[in-house]
């Protein structure tokens, strides 16, 4: 994975991050030495979100084949959260 500079990134801007993006799929962004950020182009970040939402679509599924789901009203619901029990 490519890495920038905060330095890089503040003198040459999106042209340090371009130049990453043509080499990798991410870019990691330092600042003082530590790892602080990556950026991506935005049809990488929209297929990474989509696979999380299939990752969160199958669980939800697990949960209802297992049984692990409460049928309850909207105010049933909110007094479970405000007592602090499970949903």
């Amino acid at each position: 994975m490519s890495s920038i500079s905060a330095n890089e990134l503040k003198t040459r801007g999106v042209a340090a991050i371009e130049a990453a993006l043509s080499q990798d799929s991410e870019a990691i962004i330092s600042v003082r030495g530590k790892t602080r950020y990556v950026v991506m182009p935005i049809e990488h970040f929209n297929y990474l979100r989509e696979c999380e939402l299939e990752a969160a679509l199958a669980q939800s599924n697990e949960d209802v084949a297992a049984g692990r789901f409460v049928v309850s009203t909207p105010e049933e619901h909110l007094n479970r959260i405000r007592a602090g029990e499970e949903a």
